[in-house]
């Protein structure tokens, strides 16, 4: 990765990045924790760095990524923005693997299509996927399995299941990014909110062990490796 033009090695702030994607701790614990280890930065610069470099990390990871199943359960949770709440769609497979995820201003039919679109765009067609009672999610399926109708794709369409007891799963994977999410207290803007989301999703698929050929190493080192 390039780190050019910065005053700082690249491990620190890769450091600084993984720990706040990582654990439950405000920029300006970051800060102090850097001071720990001698480095001076102010917690606005960390903030710009993870703005920066967690996109990166995660795009980077998208290519060595393991294979997802075709069993989904998708679902969305609430993310705070601006003071005001965005909707937060994710979606694993049934081993618990993440899929995708998607922060949009609306939870509508568009924004469940634009979801659904990113999603398969990355992990192909699913068998079937499992949701709530959603309309905007399922009439979202239901576009798209028109289109595959209309496009005589009938083996790709897709199987709608709506079961709240099945989407347990998703609702307890929520937990883990919203521990980290909710000590910030909300983001500043969009942007910030996507760029940093990326990075909390990007160490949790780390921790699963979705990167191929480094399942056995921690995901601190595969945090590192990535920016190799």
């Amino acid at each position: 990765m390039d780190f050019d033009g910065r005053p700082f090695d690249g491990m620190i702030i890769l450091q600084a990045g993984r720990w706040y994607c990582a654990y439950s701790l405000s920029y300006r614990d970051i800060e102090e924790l850097m001071e720990e280890r001698g480095v001076e930065v102010d917690h606005s610069t960390v903030q710009r760095w993870v703005v920066r470099y967690a996109p990166e990390l995660e795009e980077r990871f998208r290519k060595k990524k393991c294979p997802t199943g075709g069993s989904w359960r998708m679902d969305e949770t609430y993310i705070k923005v601006k003071g005001k709440w965005k909707y937060y769609y994710r979606a694993v497979d049934k081993e618990g693997n993440t899929l995708d995820f998607l922060l949009c201003d609306k939870r509508d039919k568009k924004a469940a299509i634009r979801f659904f679109r990113k999603t398969i765009g990355f992990s192909g067609f699913p068998g079937k996927v499992n949701m709530d009672k959603s309309g905007s999610n399922y009439y979202a399926l239901v576009w798209i399995n028109c289109l595959l109708i209309m496009m005589g794709l009938w083996p790709l369409v897709i199987f709608i299941r709506q079961n709240k007891y099945l989407n347990n799963m998703i609702e307890q994977d929520h937990r883990g990014i919203k521990r980290i999410v909710d000590p910030m207290m909300g983001f500043k803007n969009f942007k910030a909110a996507q760029a940093t989301l990326s990075g909390i999703e990007l160490h949790r698929m780390l921790r699963k062990g979705q990167c191929a050929n480094d399942k056995e190493m921690p995901a601190w080192k595969q945090w590192y490796e990535l920016a190799a």
